[in-house]
Order: C-alpha cells, then sequence, then structure tokens
C-alpha cells in the first residue's frame, strides 16, 4: 500500500490494524462479542466475489450518488475496501447486512473481491437491526429522507425490537466497523435506551410523539409513493393523509400524477381520504380531486340582506328580526301568485 502524501489517508492501514492482530492475542476470539443466535467460531474475514453478494430483501435506505460516491470510489482505488462488510450466509446465498455502499464502489473501482465477515444462523429481524443500526452508526438521523427515518422508527417501535439484542448487535458493530472512532460522527446512540413506546422512540431522535405517529403511518404507503415524498414531489403532510388510501387506490393514484402531472396538496389529499372512506374512490374520482373539477362547495344558503334604504321604506325601526321575516314572505307569496 503507497505512502504517497498525494493520496487520501486510510483511517485503517490493513486488517490487521482493524482486528488488532499484532497485539500477541487472538483477537477475533477476544474483541468479537459473540451473540446467542450465532455459532461460537471465532470471526475470521474473508475475500469475497463481488458477484456473490447480494444487496439485503427490503433494504430501507438509498445508496450514495453523485459527489460522495465518487469520494468512495476513488479512496478504494487508493486503498482497497479497509473496513470488511458484514453479510449472512442464507443456503447458497450471500446477502449484505453491512456494505452496500462499499459493494457498489468496489465494483466501481473495478474490484473483483472485498473483504467480508460472514454470519451464519441471523433471522430476518436481526439482520434488519444490523441494517438499521450500521447505517445510524455511519451518519446522522436528521440526514436521512423520510423514508429511511419511518424504517428506522417503524424498528425501533416494534415487537421484535429488543434493548438487549440491539446491545450486543451495537457492541459487535462497535467492534467490527469503526474499532478506533465510533463517535466520528456522533451518531453512536447510548446503550441504556430502555423502551421502544411512542414516547422513548419521540426522545430518542428529538420527535415529538405525533410526528412519530406519522412516520409509522408512512410506512403504509408503496413505494413509488415514498419516492415522490423522498423527491419532494408530495409533501409530508399530504403524504401522511394518502397512506390512509388502500394500495389499488395508490397504485391508481400513481397512475393519475404520472399521466396528467398533477401535483398533489393537503387539500386534494384529503378529498382523496374522504373519498376513500365513503368507498367511492376510482380512477375516475381521482383524476377529477387532482384536476380540480371535483373541487368541494359548501352548501350553504345564502345571506340576503336589504338596504338600509329599502328597510326604512317599509319597516319601522323597532320591529322585530321575526316581523320583518313575516311581512317579506307574504309579499313574496303575493308576488309569485301573480306571476302565475
Amino acid at each position: 500500500m503507497s505512502d504517497s502524501k498525494n493520496k487520501p489517508k486510510p483511517r485503517l492501514q490493513n486488517l490487521d490494524d482493524l482486528f488488532k492482530l499484532n497485539d500477541g492475542a487472538n483477537p477475533l476470539e477476544q474483541a468479537v462479542p459473540i451473540m446467542q443466535t450465532q455459532p461460537t467460531n471465532r470471526r475470521s474475514v474473508s475475500y469475497v466475489a463481488t458477484g456473490q453478494l447480494t444487496p439485503f430483501k427490503g433494504h430501507p435506505f438509498r445508496l450514495y450518488e453523485g459527489e460522495r460516491l465518487e469520494d468512495m470510489v476513488a479512496s478504494i482505488k487508493a486503498n482497497g475496501v479497509l473496513v470488511p462488510i458484514i453479510a449472512r450466509k442464507i443456503s447458497d446465498i450471500l446477502e449484505i447486512l453491512s456494505g452496500h455502499n462499499r459493494v457498489e464502489a468496489a465494483k466501481l473501482a473495478e474490484l473483483t473481491e472485498v473483504p467480508t465477515i460472514i454470519f451464519e444462523n441471523i433471522n430476518d429481524d436481526d439482520a434488519m437491526v444490523y441494517v438499521v443500526e450500521t447505517n445510524l452508526i455511519q451518519r446522522s438521523f436528521s440526514d436521512m429522507c423520510h423514508s429511511e427515518k419511518a424504517a428506522v422508527i417503524a424498528l425501533h417501535h416494534s415487537k421484535m425490537f429488543s434493548q438487549g439484542k440491539r446491545n450486543d448487535i451495537l457492541a459487535q458493530l462497535e467492534t467490527l466497523e469503526k474499532p478506533s472512532d465510533t463517535k466520528e460522527n456522533g451518531t453512536f446512540h447510548p446503550l441504556d435506551e430502555k423502551s421502544h413506546s411512542d414516547k422513548r422512540v419521540a426522545e430518542m431522535y428529538s420527535l415529538s410523539k405525533i410526528t412519530v405517529s406519522r412516520y409509522l403511518r408512512i410506512q403504509h404507503l408503496i413505494p413509488s409513493l415514498l419516492s415522490s415524498l423522498d423527491s419532494g414531489k408530495i409533501a409530508f403532510a399530504p403524504a401522511v393523509t394518502l397512506s390512509y388510501l388502500s394500495e389499488p387506490e395508490q397504485t391508481l393514484l400513481v397512475d393519475s400524477i404520472e399521466q396528467f402531472k398533477f401535483p398533489v396538496d393537503m387539500k386534494k389529499a384529503d378529498m382523496l381520504r374522504k373519498h376513500s372512506e365513503k368507498q367511492r374512490l376510482d380512477a375516475d374520482s381521482i383524476k377529477r380531486i387532482l384536476s380540480g373539477s371535483m373541487a368541494h362547495k359548501p352548501n350553504r344558503t345564502p345571506t340576503v340582506k336589504i338596504s338600509k334604504t329599502v328597510y326604512s321604506k317599509y319597516f319601522k325601526p323597532n320591529q322585530s328580526a321575526k316581523e320583518v321575516q313575516e311581512v317579506v314572505v307574504k309579499a313574496l307569496e303575493l308576488y309569485f301568485e301573480r306571476q302565475n
């Protein structure tokens, strides 16, 4: 590995530094806490062909793009992949739990293999905890888009979330992923959080309980609407309201938006939800709501006022409103009789 000053300085010089293999003892048996769901054999790093690695199914986070991806590719070209990725073995498939961006950047850097730590016997719930927590370690919650925040909050709010399990996984990740500077981005969460209730989740991420419940709601949006929310095509409040539509209704809505390029604001979202609740939402009603041709008009009786001149000509100043109304009714009846 070159020591040229023109190349970016790696955080870790090699895999020996990562696992402190030069300290005398074998840290693969000591540094990595072994979870109950894991076999008791020590962790080892294997070099796996990038083509053999499969993204985590339902991965809720966006991959790097633009300058951020270019910087990672340049770093990997200069220094290689310094921190091994984490994958779980399912039959003959190696599914990535941590390192999706590293794998993509390695492919662009024309590397054929990447250092990989392979776990076995990881169930889907534990795998999701790995995926979410590694992303939280790498970047701030506030930097995530709406769909990513929703995925994080949904995990911490779900019944599958166990604080003891999370502590074990965080301890592993602290050793495996960022052994020297876990506080680099200030996003590593303390290990004494004890609850996944609305209140506790709200405190964890400095959100109100209402905001937490709204993020849980947008988990009911279909992927294309979530994408529109993340890109800013649909604002957060209307998106929450649209989450109450059924999946077929949301699909019809997306088709109409894509075909006619109609915007969706809060007023239209409310109308869509009301029609859905009354089971009156179809492709035609969606189009009319989005186009504005089905604008809601309140059915109110218009108020008629009599000018002061007319009032003083036919009524006394001290006459009650009831008396005035009776006179007006009789006058109208006489008028329409003559008209007929």
